[in-house]
């Protein structure tokens, strides 16, 4: 089973609309071209599909997205309207990825740059996972830990603390995904998010866990601007080139790593 995570493609309506660095849209195009080589048998977009909050932006990116001939799926993140992505294409809170499953979180909160998931919503993901022993990846658009920069940190998942408490009785969740960083990073934590191992990583070469008991966190690159590591203040990577997450799945084990793009 193949997944590719792609996230973060701000477009806009119009279709030669530039952004701080690139071109949206020409920008995940040449991703979802990529991409495609690759045969994923899942596509999952974790938020942030449009910056203008426009229904042809939206329709744009299902446009892109069905062009992989797989199922996709998609989450909202800060910049999104559920109501415009629901219209074009269903919300899922599950996927039955056979020895696998996998469960979307719902961190965006209306108006706010920053996460939440809410106590609602953290009680569904624990029944969820009580009810199912099977490995289980979750995705959510808000980082569930601090990246180590001081600008996207203050933005990132208010009640992390939360999820992480929801979590840690159950050792079947294998990894957690997610977008808003604009940048590769891999890290590796216990029961709370201040006692995460690790730090940004390039995450150009694949990672294979086994056995970890550790749980590994991933955030992928956009596909349009990428934001840079460990930077105090906003700042746009101008070195670092769009791309996307792939995770492969066999078995109870997992191995995943970051493509990059030519533009």
């Amino acid at each position: 089973m193949r997944i590719v995570q792609i996230t973060d493609c701000h477009l806009l309506a119009d279709p030669r609309g530039r952004s701080r660095k690139g071109f949206p849209l020409r920008q995940l195009e040449t991703v979802i071209g990529r991409a495609r080589q690759l045969r994923p048998d899942i596509l999952l977009c974790t938020g942030d599909i449009a910056e203008d909050e426009t229904p042809v932006a939206y329709r744009y990116a299902s446009d892109a997205f069905t062009r992989l001939g797989c199922p996709w799926f998609w989450i909202p993140g800060n910049h999104d309207q559920p109501e415009l992505m629901e219209e074009i294409h269903p919300f899922h809170d599950e996927l039955d990825l056979g020895e696998w499953r996998m469960l979307l979180l719902d961190s965006r909160v209306s108006g706010q740059p920053g996460g939440c998931l809410g106590k609602a919503q953290l009680q569904r993901l624990a029944e969820q996972l009580e009810a199912d022993e099977r490995p289980t990846l979750i995705a959510l658009h808000h980082p569930p830990v601090e990246i180590g920069s001081v600008w996207m940190d203050a933005i990132g998942l208010e009640d992390r603390d939360a999820l992480w408490q929801t979590l840690a009785p159950y050792p079947q969740v294998r990894a957690m995904i997610f977008g808003h960083v604009h940048q590769a990073f891999a890290a590796r934590t216990t029961s709370l998010p201040e006692e995460t191992l690790g730090d940004v990583a390039s995450d150009d070469a694949p990672d294979r866990l086994e056995g970890a008991s550790l749980l590994p966190v991933y955030g992928s690159p956009s596909t349009s601007d990428q934001f840079l590591p460990r930077s105090h203040e906003f700042a746009v990577d101008e070195a670092a080139r769009p791309g996307f997450r792939v995770i492969d799945l066999k078995g109870d084990d997992f191995t995943t790593w970051v493509e990059r793009v030519d533009l």
